[in-house]
């Protein structure tokens, strides 16, 4: 399970004409499932997640979490991010999670996530045409993956 962590100043979705999510200071929260994820990975990348300090504290200093300054949150599915790029210019997306497999780990992992910042978190929608707009803050983008914990 790979995640890109994007602090925002102000974000949203929109599927078609439609507004689904938006925030204002927070996360957007980019998440590529891989076939053999588990309730591992999601335990370990939501902690992760709410606990990162990429927040500035009163000195201007990165070290306060989401958690810590309650912010918001948008997660969205993103099967791109397990693309191959190794062979032709055409990526492949052969590691990506099957909707069968991947779905329930990502409702599990918006439940889990929303239990760790104690609120409710936005989404995107799985599997469909999404516009995602956002104001990177900083910027600061991190990307974690729970099969490569560095």
């Amino acid at each position: 399970m790979k995640v890109v962590v994007q602090r925002v100043s102000k974000a949203s979705v929109t599927i078609e004409t439609e507004k689904v999510a938006s925030i204002g200071n927070g996360l957007v929260i980019l998440l590529g499932i891989v076939e053999d994820d588990a309730q591992e990975d999601i335990q370990w990348l939501t902690r992760k997640v709410a606990n990162l300090r990429i927040f500035e504290d009163e000195q201007g200093v990165m070290n306060t979490s989401l958690v810590d300054v309650d912010g918001e949150a948008i997660v969205v599915s993103q099967f791109t991010l397990h693309a191959s790029t190794k062979k032709g210019n055409r990526p492949s997306y052969i590691k990506a999670a099957k909707p069968e497999v991947a779905i329930p780990l990502y409702e599990e992992f918006i439940r889990q996530l929303e239990g760790q910042l104690n609120k409710k978190i936005q989404t995107g929608q799985f599997g469909a045409d999404m516009k995602v707009e956002l104001l990177n803050d900083g910027p600061v983008t991190v990307i974690i993956d729970s099969k490569n914990p560095e």
